[in-house]
């Protein structure tokens, strides 16, 4: 037997509480915030301290801190790819 609509709707405000709680209880209030998949905040702040890193161990020859650069720059592109969430692995190729 199908689900009715209203029961659909109430699935897909249970799924949308768990996914987001921030989304969900401000859409609610009427004033509605980004998605989590939009908020890169935290990767911009990464992504900065990085090339400041890389930088500054540019200019005072430090290869440690070229080497700390870098890797905090490629944390902060891999948090700033917007599709993270759905490449979750490796890609599996299909049996024959």
């Amino acid at each position: 037997m199908p689900q009715s609509d209203d029961e659909r709707l109430v699935d897909l405000a249970a799924r949308l509480e768990r996914e987001d709680r921030r989304f969900a209880r401000s859409l609610s209030a009427g004033r509605p915030a980004r998605p989590r998949e939009y908020r890169h905040t935290r990767a911009w702040w990464v992504l900065g301290i990085g090339v400041g890193m890389l930088i500054a161990g540019v200019v005072l020859p430090d290869g440690l801190l070229i080497a700390a650069g870098l890797v905090l720059s490629g944390i902060a592109v891999q948090l700033l790819d917007p599709d993270r969430r759905r490449t979750g692995g490796p890609r599996r190729r299909p049996p024959r």
